[in-house]
């Protein structure tokens, strides 16, 4: 292991009827932003549970809604004149990563005279932000327990990953009912986006890490138990609640302590793919992980080997280290398919013709790969496999 600071400082309400601790977590009359995305919490009584809450403190509220799946830079800007002109004490975010990560980019906007672009992209300092609580309603990001965000700008088909210690959400409040009511195919895209938080993590150059390599072997199998079962009821609340947690744990830093942080290659390519394409990020990373293991394994599989014997209960007996590995990887593949996920880029109707752009916008920022380190010629292999 190598040293480490855990920190987290996000309070996290787990469970049903967690809702009623928001009117205890806010002071009494103040101007509050609540961001959501397509107007779903209406139809399933979020909106109106989060409302009751918020009269109880004599709250004056106003709304940014419209948060894309991929947020965008022009809805940020939006809700940070909403922040400015209204004075704004505090936002909610009550939706799933999108609207959190978008409403971790107001919060720093909103107290910044620079740009909020260049804040995002690292080219003016980060020196204040609003405070921010969340009700999630989607598994899937841990943004509700972490400092990360991702935004996108649509005007120069970029996608970035940023984050600052000072947009840790202050509260959490996570009810799996409030799950219930998300489609099949965004439940599938955050069982794939949660196993692969947890995997970017996996794939490090620490040793002596037995313990945070196992708590990453337990979520995957639990997710791989879980998955098929939540897909077959999607209003279990067992199921609805392990997932939760899944996806919470998956990126809140617990996986990461003791190590080197991870590769979370994957993650940037997929980032540059739906930058130009705009695709469900958990789309794009069911079909690149598998083929990023395939990538890696040929050089040095035995992480991959790890992965393969430990979480899909591969038999190492009469075979070589790539030939167990490569089971693994294709064993994941298998499972993400079993789902209902995507396999290739063409199930997105996406040919070879934007690679040059996406591998460009894949190294935007420098040192793609941890575990392995990206060169653009085998991003481009990735994406050939991808196809």
């Amino acid at each position: 292991m190598i040293p480490f600071l855990q920190y987290n400082p996000t309070k996290l309400y787990f469970g049903k009827g967690q809702i009623e601790q928001l009117s205890q977590l806010l002071d009494e009359n103040l101007k509050v932003l609540l961001v959501y995305g397509g107007g779903s919490i209406k139809r399933n009584n979020v909106y109106q549970d989060v409302m009751k809450e918020l009269e109880k403190v004599n709250a004056t509220v106003f709304e940014l809604s419209g948060v894309e799946p991929n947020p965008r830079l022009e809805t940020v800007e939006r809700g940070v004149d909403i922040c400015k002109t209204e004075n704004i004490d505090f936002l909610l975010a009550v939706g799933g990563g999108s609207v959190i990560d978008c409403t971790k980019a107001i919060a720093v906007g909103a107290k910044s005279a620079s740009n909020t672009w260049d804040l995002i992209r690292g080219k003016a300092p980060i020196e204040a932000a609003l405070p921010i609580g969340t009700v999630l309603t989607l598994a899937a990001t841990s943004s509700e327990m972490n400092n990360v965000s991702v935004i996108t700008n649509w005007e120069t088909k970029e996608k970035l990953g940023w984050g600052s210690q000072l947009v840790f959400p202050v509260f959490s409040i996570l009810d799996p009912v409030y799950t219930f009511s998300v489609p099949r195919d965004q439940t599938v895209y955050g069982i794939v986006d949660s196993m692969s938080h947890a995997l970017e993590s996996y794939f490090h150059r620490t040793e002596n890490t037995p313990m945070i390599d196992g708590f990453i072997e337990s979520l995957l199998r639990t997710a791989i138990e879980t998955g098929p079962k939540l897909l077959e009821d999607l209003h279990s609340y067992e199921h609805r609640e392990t997932m939760m947690y899944i996806g919470t744990t998956g990126y809140n830093g617990t996986l990461m302590n003791g190590s080197d942080g991870g590769d979370w290659a994957t993650h940037r390519i997929e980032h540059a793919i739906s930058a130009v394409y705009d695709i469900p990020h958990g789309g794009g990373l069911a079909i690149l992980f598998p083929n990023w293991l395939e990538h890696v394994l040929e050089e040095d599989p035995s992480r991959v080997k790890m992965l393969a014997v430990n979480v899909f209960g591969i038999d190492p007996e009469g075979k070589t280290d790539k030939e167990v590995a490569r089971e693994g990887a294709k064993a994941l593949r298998s499972f993400w398919n079993s789902l209902g996920a995507p396999s290739t880029l063409r199930d997105y109707n996406i040919d070879d013709s934007e690679f040059d752009a996406i591998v460009e916008k894949t190294f935007i920022k420098p040192g793609v790969g941890r575990y392995k380190e990206m060169t653009p010629e085998s991003v481009r292999s990735i994406l050939k496999a991808s196809l």
